[in-house]
């Protein structure tokens, strides 16, 4: 088989099955380092032992099984004490190893939801439980979360490592809680399921702008959750965020992978199933009367979905659905998307105020997004020199390539004017 065939093939892997074998091998370990190490361990041998034998059938079993062997043969050549006898004692039971086993006595046989779970227990804080999830169950690297976060990597690499020392040494359990403990950590687990989705929707960096597959997991850990917790209307409300997103996500780039902003989407090719989907879970968790930051943001995205043009869009009803988001989520990035729905609520001016005080304070120095906002409103009000200058400070910070490659053309349109 050729090397691109082969290479292709572990890329797919990755990025569709790194999360379960992790997953499943943080279960029967419990070492997360471990289970990481071997999982790369397996990805590698792939590589070479797929170009041989052929890709198998059902590849996610087979870097499991390869990296359980790993893991098996480091513990024994570590088995010095009762505990790591143990570990291999589970690891080398016999008969074929098999990814489906439930040990787990909390009745949700799905390990990466265990996973979900484990990260976010209360012990740890919210930004690790995130950056922990993410790492593990998505096999995002260390920068690329601390772009996410837009912290520095080193910060980020300390946080990842002292969640999981954490994890370690307080004996926190791989499992779903009983229902009397979900509403503690219904928090954590929304936030890394959004994250999740996010980092699928708009990749912080590479070549591509959508990763399939975060997405499509994300919705599936929502699915779980709200079979989970029907009651809750922020896991409703997020569920709905996440398909009313999912229902542009095959119009958000052309065929030659460029990306296309919303307004000149085909809004005839989005998913209305999806759509229709997310607005009806929208509507059953708001009538529950308890609104909340994943209700309100599904609320903003209905808008654009609902609206049969661009023209059409209700930007003054999206400008104060981002006021009432502030007063949950007071973030720089909530206040940045308000200032884009001012603008072009009211004029572009307006818009541009509102991203000047962000620009005072700092807080969004290093984020892309803040001068290609303001590039974005200084070109909507004719003033192209200003902003060509604007959209080459955002090149300077945009790491995604697609990305890159549109602030770039819109760089030579505002220089051509």
């Amino acid at each position: 088989m050729s090397v691109p065939d082969v290479e292709e093939a572990v890329a797919t892997a990755f990025r569709e099955e790194w999360g379960q074998v992790v997953a499943t091998l943080i279960r029967v370990t419990g070492d997360w380092d471990l289970a990481e190490e071997c999982a790369q361990d397996a990805f590698t041998q792939a590589l070479d032992r797929w170009r041989r034998d052929g890709i198998p059938r059902r590849p996610g079993a087979w870097l499991t099984t390869t990296a359980r062997n790993r893991a098996l043969d480091v513990l024994r050549r570590e088995a010095v004490g009762a505990a790591k006898l143990r570990e291999v004692a589970v690891l080398g039971r016999e008969g074929p190893y098999d990814p489906e086993y439930d040990g787990d006595d909390s009745g949700v046989e799905d390990d990466r939801l265990r996973l979900v779970f484990t990260c976010c227990h209360p012990a740890l804080s919210i930004e690790a439980r995130v950056a922990l999830t993410l790492r593990t169950l998505a096999g995002l690297t260390t920068p690329e979360i601390a772009r996410a976060f837009l912290v520095p990597e080193a910060t980020m690499a300390q946080r990842l490592v002292r969640a999981k020392k954490k994890i370690r040494n307080a004996g926190i359990p791989y499992r779903v809680p009983p229902a009397h403990l979900l509403p503690e950590r219904t928090t954590g687990v929304l936030g890394v399921v959004y994250l999740l989705f996010n980092e699928g929707y708009a990749a912080t960096s590479g070549a591509e702008l959508v990763r399939t597959n975060l997405c499509a997991e994300a919705i599936r850990l929502a699915r779980v959750l709200s079979r989970l917790m029907p009651d809750e209307p922020e896991v409703l409300g997020l569920l709905a965020l996440l398909l009313l997103h999912d229902a542009r996500r095959g119009t958000r780039v052309d065929a030659a992978g460029e990306l296309v902003t919303l307004e000149d989407q085909d809004r005839t090719a989005w998913d209305r199933a999806e759509a229709d989907e997310g607005a009806a879970l929208l509507e059953t968790a708001l009538r529950r009367g308890r609104p909340g930051p994943y209700q309100i943001q599904a609320a903003i995205a209905a808008c654009h979905t609902t609206a049969p043009t661009a023209e059409d869009t209700d930007w003054a009803d999206i400008a104060g659905l981002y006021g009432e988001l502030e007063r949950f989520v007071p973030s720089a990035v909530v206040r940045l998307n308000r200032a884009v729905a001012v603008g072009m609520a009211q004029h572009p001016d307006a818009g541009l105020e509102l991203v000047a005080e962000l620009e005072r304070s700092g807080e969004l120095a290093d984020y892309h997004l803040l001068p290609a906002t303001r590039a974005d409103l200084l070109r909507r009000s004719g003033r192209t020199t200003e902003a060509a200058a604007a959209y080459e400070r955002a090149l300077e910070l945009v790491e995604n390539a697609a990305e890159r490659r549109f602030l770039e053309r819109r760089l030579a349109e505002c220089r051509s004017a």
